[in-house]
């Protein structure tokens, strides 16, 4: 059995790395035809095979062949369902425009800033509609009227505009297309007119099931209005985990402990043996009970039955299946009077889980849960003396925060060193105290229970806060390359191994290697710039040989999240970066500094050069516009023409705004007060001209002439805007490649069809990252090597990107 669940689970992971689906699904059934066969003659010929040697011979053939075998299935089942989900799709005709649907509100409306985000089960009456799609519902822009409650169930009939889920794609950054995809989420938009509700009663089993989680919810609130943890409390009681501030992730993140506040195996299991105890223990004084159905049975039934549905009332997360799965085959391993080994148990919930969703591979709980379950399977057996109490747990906490280490610092860039500590603080208090009263809560909402768990949670917040702030709590590092990652999976596999195995010294050593390893930079003379995708805005990383330079922070995006938030910082981290050496904010507007306050939180600035600083007698600072609040960004100097450095032999000039300018009050608009920065290497040069318009462009040519705009690359100013680019500026640039940053069916149209054209009447090829996502340029410290560029959606490209 773990053989299959391992081909399986290959076959599962090459589909879901493949670019295209073309052809997969007939290689799948083509190897299932020949593993056939050849399966069933090596199980006829084992049964008639006489000797040791020979069994073991036609053995060996056995499970090459079941390989095989689930290999192909595992190829095979996820190549069809991948086809299905994607004919699952919004007709192009319906994009972008003012549709009529009806359809039923599904999962657990989450509340967002006054208004509402959920999921929508569409009535298919309308041909071109998917099954289902995420919306929004905002507050309404003229009166400011709130949207109504929502709850699960109910038939609605909207007026909404749809498109096709479409994510950032980024270096290091979140896959949303492929999270909608598992989710079977085939559209995103918002209500935009008219909302009429048709029927407030459900009319499905998972309805209900929303619902009371809804309840549940509300109940908690309503007993501890006052709670400092509540939101803590309503993530382990029901999965619901939006009310968590980002603070608390933050810290989650830094300690390790995250595991805890999303409902996991761990709590699953806790249900499960609470509710079987009390059943077993009321079982046994039963004497008619007992004679029927052994308490050991009995309890093991109600045990995987209370399990069951605390897992549909947590939203049935990837963890949590696996646990309950897990339980139904020690359930019916009992029942059926056999003895099944615990790694067999994992693998039949491996192949339950992907069977279900083979998107599941896609997601990093699913690797931490089989990997944290498989690592204790590793820890407690096959050892001659089994340990037991603090020793086990000790252990354990030991061995799966040092095992995962690789995976976490492969999905996260990062590896918190103070995780065991906080997990074994954190651990005894969630499971023995906070996690069961907020359970017994459930069924009797009151602060006789909520109180405690309330009070416990806080205490250990303030503990995980103070360890968090520890200097070398945290260590940040480059995921390393996928066959390092590999390497350094089976060297932890290797240290899991009894004492004197061959090469378990060794292992060490390559676990070394994985944390000394550094992405490379480049050479002297040479740099790399990445044009990140962050929607409609900008924002432009340029490294050299020691040095880093971030040109614009991108947009803010409502009130609770922004471009550097959600895409500067974890390019930064995965790309190596600790520190910028220089921040350059182009000019005031929002789509170029909005998060800005982000990147300067999370990552240390040596300082910082803007477009336009407000006239502050005594300080240097800049007010971002577009933010909820005015945020300070301290600001060592403005942008002037003429100033220049040079870092590693890439020499970095300004060419705009003209010197003495009063850039607190530009003449023309803010888009006129940008600063325009060139960066020449050996191999070529790169041009960003913010948001400059042609008359700007016009006095660039007069002062720099005709030939001293020269750049092998440019980001085309003001987004591809038909304000900028003028003919005479294309003339003069005369790029080979222009890059175009725009949001994906952006209002404004960016790029306009002219500027593209423009730009390619000269021969330059036009790149926009709506389309291709961030723009990597890499300029040679060779002048013969010149300038290359690449995309990320090509590098990296997956057959639901774009569907």
């Amino acid at each position: 059995m773990k053989i299959f669940a391992a081909a399986f689970l290959s076959g599962v992971c090459l589909v879901q790395t493949r670019a295209a689906l073309d052809g997969w699904l007939v290689a799948g059934l083509a190897v299932l035809l020949l593993a056939v066969p050849s399966t069933l003659a090596c199980a006829l010929l084992r049964a008639r095979c006489s000797g040791a040697r020979g069994c073991a011979g036609f053995s060996v053939a056995m499970g090459m062949a079941m390989a095989a075998l689930a290999f192909g299935a595992g190829v095979s089942w996820t190549a069809w369902r991948a086809e299905l989900r994607l004919q699952d799709q919004l007709g192009s005709a319906l994009e972008g425009v003012d549709v009529v649907v009806h359809g039923r509100v599904a999962g657990l409306p989450s509340a967002r800033e006054g208004g509402w985000r959920f999921v929508f089960e569409l009535d298919p009456s309308l041909p071109g509609l998917p099954s289902r799609a995420e919306l929004s519902w905002y507050p309404d822009r003229r009166t400011g009227a709130l949207p109504p409650a929502l709850q699960a169930g109910e038939q609605w009939s909207f007026e909404v505009r749809l498109r096709r889920p479409r994510g950032l794609a980024n270096p290091g950054g979140f896959d949303q297309e492929a999270w909608q995809l598992g989710r079977g989420v085939r559209a995103t938009g918002y209500v935009r007119g008219k909302a009429v509700l048709l029927d407030p009663e459900p009319d499905r089993f998972m309805h209900h099931v929303h619902r009371l989680r809804a309840r549940v919810r509300d109940a908690l609130h309503a007993a501890l209005p006052a709670g400092e943890q509540t939101g803590l409390l309503v993530a382990l009681a029901v999965g619901e985990r939006g009310e968590i501030s980002p603070a608390q992730w933050d810290i989650f993140r830094r300690t390790g402990v995250g595991h805890l506040v999303s409902i996991s195996g761990l709590h699953v299991a806790l249900v499960g043996l609470l509710c079987g105890g009390a059943l077993g223990a009321v079982w046994r004084r039963a004497p008619v009970l007992a004679l029927r159905c052994p308490a050991q049975k009995a309890a093991a039934l109600g045990a995987l039955i209370a399990a069951g549905g605390y897992a549909l009332l947590s939203g049935l997360g990837i963890p949590v299946q696996r646990a309950w799965l897990m339980l139904l085959a020690a359930v019916l391993a009992l029942f059926g009077g056999r003895s099944v080994a615990p790694s067999q148990v994992l693998a039949l919930a491996l192949l339950g889980v992907l069977v279900v969703d083979p998107w599941a591979v896609l997601s990093v709980g699913f690797w931490l849960s089989f990997g944290a379950v498989a690592v204790i399977l590793a820890t407690l057996g096959g050892r001659p003396h089994a340990v037991r109490g603090w020793r086990a747990a000790v252990r354990i906490q030991l061995a799966v925060s040092f095992a995962l280490m690789p995976l976490l610092i492969a999905q996260f860039q990062s590896f918190p060193l103070v995780s065991p500590l906080a997990n074994l603080l954190a651990v005894p208090l969630v499971s023995l105290v906070i996690a069961p009263l907020t359970l017994l809560a459930i069924a009797w909402p009151h602060p006789v229970l909520l109180a405690p768990a309330d009070a416990v949670a806080g205490l250990m917040m303030k503990a995980l806060e103070w360890m968090a702030a520890l200097p070398y709590a945290f260590h940040e590092h480059a995921p390393p390359p996928p066959w390092l990652t590999a390497v350094g999976l089976a060297a932890v596999a290797a240290l899991l191994l009894p004492r004197g195995t061959p090469g378990r010294v060794a292992a060490p050593l390559v676990l070394a290697s994985l944390l000394v390893w550094q992405p490379s930079r480049p050479a002297q003379g040479g740099f790399v710039a990445q044009v990140l995708d962050v929607g409609q805005g900008l924002a432009v990383h340029v490294q050299t040989r020691s040095h880093d330079l971030l040109f614009d922070a991108g947009p803010a995006w409502g009130s609770a999240s922004d471009a550097g938030e959600r895409v500067i910082l974890p390019y930064l981290r995965a790309s190596g970066v600790r520190r910028l050496d220089r921040l350059v904010l182009s000019h005031a507007d929002a789509d170029h500094v909005g998060g800005a306050a982000s990147v300067l939180a999370g990552v240390p600035v040596a300082e910082v050069i803007a477009g336009q600083t407000e006239a502050v007698p005594g300080a240097h600072e800049h007010r971002m516009k577009g933010r909820p609040r005015a945020v300070a960004v301290p600001v060592r100097m403005a942008c002037a023409a003429g100033q220049s450095w040079a870092w590693d032999g890439v020499l970095f000039e300004f060419l705009h705004p003209s010197q003495g300018a009063d850039s607190s009050r530009p003449p023309g608009n803010d888009n006129d007060a940008s600063c325009v920065l060139r960066v020449r290497g050996a191999g070529g040069s790169l041009l960003l001209p913010g948001d400059i318009g042609i008359r700007v462009e016009a006095s660039l040519l007069a002062s720099h002439g005709e030939d001293g705009l020269r750049a092998e690359v440019v980001v085309s100013a003001h987004h591809g805007s038909r304000s900028a680019s003028s003919a005479r500026f294309v003339d003069a640039v005369l790029p080979e490649h222009v890059v175009h940053t725009a949001g994906h069916g952006n209002a404004f149209g960016h790029p306009h069809p002219e500027v593209w054209a423009r730009w390619a009447d000269v021969g330059a090829r036009n790149w926009r990252t709506d389309a291709q996502g961030a723009i990597r340029i890499d300029v040679s410290d060779r002048v013969e090597e010149g300038v290359s560029v690449s995309a990320a959606r090509v590098s990296g490209e997956r057959y639901w990107h774009g569907r």
